[in-house]
């Protein structure tokens, strides 16, 4: 017994065509000619011999070619090869064939994707007709069965659409392509080509987002001000992309079914903000203490400590820069706490486990000051290494002038804390 889709779809073709043929204004004798030649036409085996015969002409594709260049399907070494990609699914989050249901394209000459359609027929059991002709089975037997001794004939050029009968792959110079590298001395050539079924079942998803009747809905009742307690969804930024110009049928079958256009989803950079404050990795001084921040006080001292008066307001001057320099210190120090919840990550921190206690106060354990100790013999040194170094190599301070430092850093012993 023949399918309800195939004479339904047979039925709807014969009134389309006499629906073109058959105007207001026709003979009564035209007409009736007209309708004896659709009967013809349309009789299932017949039309079953012709769809064979055009079949050939359009190919099935899940990547066709001619996305990258109209032309690009036919070339000097004949027909590129139609991909076909079939693959299993899996849960590793990509979207990739075989993770995405999609219908299968096809590319050829667009007066045959009547032929198409049929083929793509979804028949009682939820089988489209391609697949029962391709494996033979009994609903294909059945209809096939009315082409009598052509019935090879007719199933062999309907799945044409499917099979090429190519020797080997066949790629085109219009198709965009890049080197692979597989190894250090030898490189794939590949072609790139487009997964339209995925592109389109992604312009459906948006346009369901953007206009279906609930979002329309939504979106009134937010214009009127109501409230409303469902979430309307939008993917701004999208970009409109056409294939095939005025003539998307050139193309692909879904390229036609789809009007030529498809969406692009912004793809650019993340705005990443700015950090003012960095949490160090390594090293405190080395990475948080900017120079500039203390040029002024360490050539104060420096002067200070380079002429030849040695008397109380001298002394009173290199201690207020010390602790000027300190303050400073402990002012960055309280900017790193700020972004440590945000930047610390204690898998990939190099950071002395004294720093992580001074800059994390969460990792502090009372009753241990261990690593404040080591926080101001630390200072201390940074700040003798500075000015030695601003001064010269050879310049190196006296027992005093280090005492005097080291007192002045554990004055500010518990704002160090």
């Amino acid at each position: 017994m023949i399918d309800d889709a195939i004479r339904s779809f047979i039925t709807k073709r014969k009134k389309e065509w006499l629906k073109k043929k058959i105007k207001s204004t026709t003979p009564q004798e035209d007409k009736e000619r007209l309708e004896s030649e659709a009967e013809e036409i349309f009789d299932l085996s017949n039309w079953l011999v012709n769809a064979a015969k055009r079949a050939g002409q359009m190919s099935v594709s899940t990547h066709p070619c001619t996305f990258s260049h109209p032309s690009s399907r036919k070339n000097k070494n004949g027909y590129a090869t139609p991909i076909v990609a079939y693959a299993d699914f899996d849960d590793d989050g990509l979207l990739r064939s075989g993770n995405v249901e999609i219908e299968e394209d096809a590319l050829g000459n667009a007066a045959v994707i009547d032929v198409y359609k049929f083929l793509t027929l979804e028949l009682s059991d939820g089988k489209k007709l391609l697949y029962h002709l391709n494996e033979e089975t009994q609903k294909a037997k059945e209809l096939l069965k009315v082409v009598g001794e052509k019935y090879e004939e007719v199933r062999n050029g309907l799945l044409s659409m499917l099979h090429h009968n190519a020797s080997q792959e066949v790629t085109s110079s219009k198709i965009k392509q890049v080197y692979f590298e597989v190894d250090d001395d030898s490189y794939h050539l590949l072609s790139i080509l487009t997964p339209s079924g995925i592109i389109f079942k992604l312009k459906e998803k948006i346009d369901d987002i953007r206009f279906s009747e609930r979002s329309k809905n939504l979106r009134d009742v937010r214009r009127n001000g109501e409230c409303v307690d469902e979430v309307l969804m939008d993917i701004p930024n999208l970009t409109m992309i056409s294939f095939g110009g005025t003539k998307p049928q050139n193309i692909s079958v879904l390229n036609n079914q789809n009007g030529g256009r498809a969406y692009l989803l912004r793809s650019m950079p993340p705005a990443l903000k700015k950090r003012n404050v960095r949490f160090p990795k390594k090293d405190f001084f080395k990475e948080s203490l900017y120079w500039g921040a203390f040029v002024d006080d360490f050539d104060a001292i420096v002067k200070l400590a380079m002429t030849d008066y040695n008397n109380v307001r001298i002394r009173e001057g290199r201690k207020r820069r010390y602790r000027l320099i300190i303050e400073t210190i402990i002012e960055r120090m309280w900017e790193i706490r700020t972004v440590a919840d945000e930047q610390y990550f204690p898998e990939h921190s190099l950071l002395p486990s004294w720093q992580k206690m001074w800059l994390l106060p969460g990792e502090q354990k009372e009753g241990d000051d261990d690593w404040l100790d080591e926080v101001i013999v630390s200072i201390v040194r940074w700040m003798v290494a500075q000015i030695e170094r601003k001064v010269s190599e050879a310049f190196l301070l006296g027992p005093e002038e280090r005492n005097d430092i080291e007192k002045i850093v554990i004055e500010y012993k518990e704002a160090l804390r």
